[in-house]
């Protein structure tokens, strides 16, 4: 019996439009509201321990001069739809029980100056925080964490407890253009286009802090070449990536929460 002759030869480009039209032919709307979806967010990075006391805020733009986030005293563990408040762009309470963290005043910043983001995570998850305290930026050195390639920013020196203008000023600034940033001797920031985009990038954040620290201890890293980075990035930064990536650890977060 002989064997089935190979197909000839394509070229990756070929194989790269076919992956872009299967993934469009997925026609997936998502019926959870923005609140659902913080929720979900909140669940799923408390179960990856990105918790520290009363530290760290998840916020969502919903209009103009209009957020969602969790009042203070609230963990990430106990968030629920209905819990959620929505202040203005001065952190007035317009709507729910409770007051903001009063740190939240930094994300007012980047949406101001990034008018595109929908959603912003800040956490001080361990292994973040742990490499926020020896200077060195995040290392795109693995393929799973190539989304972060020309995306994290860093700031070096800690700005202060960034409860006025002054440290949302700095922190702003020092993203710029990128997704996310590695506050130096404090933790992590992710923003998205959707709050899907937003907590994908945070829960990976986290993974890649944690692989670099492991890979650190055990030899030399070596960085992935960032041309072929940038490839695995565009791929991994796909809304239709980031969507189903964010359902899976919603179902999965879920299914541990029963």
């Amino acid at each position: 019996m002989s064997a089935t002759p190979l197909k000839a030869h394509a070229d990756k480009t070929h194989h790269a439009k076919r992956v872009d039209a299967d993934l469009e032919s997925l026609h997936r709307t998502s019926s959870w509201t923005d609140q659902e979806k913080l929720t979900f967010t909140a669940h799923i990075l408390a179960a990856e321990g990105h918790f520290g006391g009363l530290a760290g805020q998840l916020t969502a733009r919903i209009g103009p001069d209009r957020f969602l986030t969790l009042p203070l005293g609230t963990g990430f563990d106990e968030a629920k739809p209905t819990g959620f408040i929505m202040v203005d762009g001065d952190l007035n309470v317009i709507e729910g029980d409770g007051i903001p963290n009063p740190a939240t005043r930094f994300h007012l910043w980047i949406y101001k100056h990034k008018p595109a983001i929908r959603s912003i995570v800040h956490t001080h998850p361990p292994a973040t925080s742990a490499l926020s305290m020896i200077g060195q930026p995040l290392i795109v050195a693995h393929m799973d964490v190539c989304m972060f390639q020309d995306q994290c920013a860093y700031l070096p020196d800690w700005p202060g407890l960034p409860i006025g203008d002054e440290e949302g000023i700095v922190i702003s600034a020092a993203l710029g253009e990128r997704k996310t940033i590695l506050l130096a001797n404090h933790g992590l920031i992710t923003t998205g286009n959707t709050i899907e985009e937003a907590a994908y990038l945070a829960f990976f954040f986290e993974r890649a802090a944690a692989l670099q620290l492991t890979a650190a201890a055990a030899g030399t890293i070596h960085p992935v070449d960032p041309d072929k980075a940038r490839e695995a990035r565009d791929f991994l930064l796909k809304p239709k990536i980031v969507e189903m990536t964010f359902e899976y650890l919603a179902r999965k977060v879920e299914r541990q929460r029963m």
